[in-house]
């Protein structure tokens, strides 16, 4: 486990997985603890896809590839790059195993560096292969509410519309169901996740603020390179995930090949591509 620590907050990341683990300030703990009677991850990293795959396969040139929903990153055993106390760089690079699931050569650093009251974590993936490569990655981070989601409001920077997208058999559909209009505040329900997660495409508002309305508890997630944004809980749990991503769930009636996936981003050879987000105790 490493651990960053200045004088207001300090975190702790496992090497497994590059996962946040803690972050903590003035004694209270933000993050979930990963407890497998609910759900035994606390912040996994979601690579090379975001959620599943149709059937749990992909073709790619010809050839036939599965990959477990939200890929296999938060399996991996990252190497502990650089780390000065505040900022840590975590590296994982393709090797045989990841390219009979995923055939690209890749490197994949985390970094995480503290700033004052603030975490921020990037993610980098180079691609160090000949030819395109193709992928998503988003951050899954499960937030601790001991008290109960329902004590909790989730209050973007902006006044928006929200519209989940359904899933049908773990697909994504174009049937919608609207959970807010034209506001910034969202109080959380237990009912709303008795159907998975709720999938918000193409969000509208790149930062949020994770509220206890009771104690005035905050913490503030700016996500300025994520396209969509996901609200996920066990229902019952003591936590509520809230997760950037840059991809989606296959779709209904879509096909098998990777490049003509939904939101697929691509990379050429030697070209690198950052996704941001940071995490503020208010």
């Amino acid at each position: 486990m490493t651990e960053l620590k200045n004088q207001f907050v300090t975190a702790r990341i496992s090497e497994r997985g590059a996962e946040l683990k803690s972050l903590t300030c003035g004694g209270v703990e933000y993050i979930w603890e990963g407890d497998s009677k609910f759900w035994g991850s606390s912040c996994p990293i979601v690579f090379p896809i975001c959620s599943g795959l149709k059937e749990g396969k992909y073709t790619f040139e010809g050839r036939e590839y599965s990959l477990q929903k939200h890929g296999y990153a938060r399996f991996k055993t990252f190497e502990l790059e650089e780390c000065d106390g505040q900022h840590a760089v975590f590296l994982h690079k393709s090797d045989d195993d990841t390219r009979a699931q995923f055939p690209f050569d890749y490197e994949f650093r985390t970094v995480f560096t503290l700033e004052g009251k603030t975490l921020r974590i990037d993610y980098s993936v180079k691609n160090t292969g000949a030819g395109k490569m193709y992928f998503n990655l988003g951050g899954h981070e499960g937030y601790a509410t001991s008290e109960g989601i329902e004590e909790y409001d989730v209050i973007f920077s902006d006044s928006i519309s929200l519209y989940a997208s359904q899933l049908e058999e773990n697909l994504l559909s174009d049937k919608t169901v609207t959970v807010m209009e034209d506001t910034s505040v969202l109080p959380l329900k237990e009912e709303y996740f008795a159907v998975d997660a709720l999938i918000f495409r193409d969000i509208g508002s790149r930062s949020l603020t994770l509220r206890n309305r009771n104690s005035g508890r905050s913490l503030r997630i700016d996500y300025p390179d994520a396209e969509h944004l996901l609200l996920w809980q066990v229902m019952g749990a003591p936590f509520i995930c809230i997760e950037p991503w840059n991809g989606l769930p296959d779709v209904v009636g879509s096909g098998y090949d990777i490049t003509q996936k939904v939101g697929i981003k691509v990379l050429e050879a030697g070209e690198e591509f950052v996704f941001s987000h940071t995490l503020t105790v208010v």
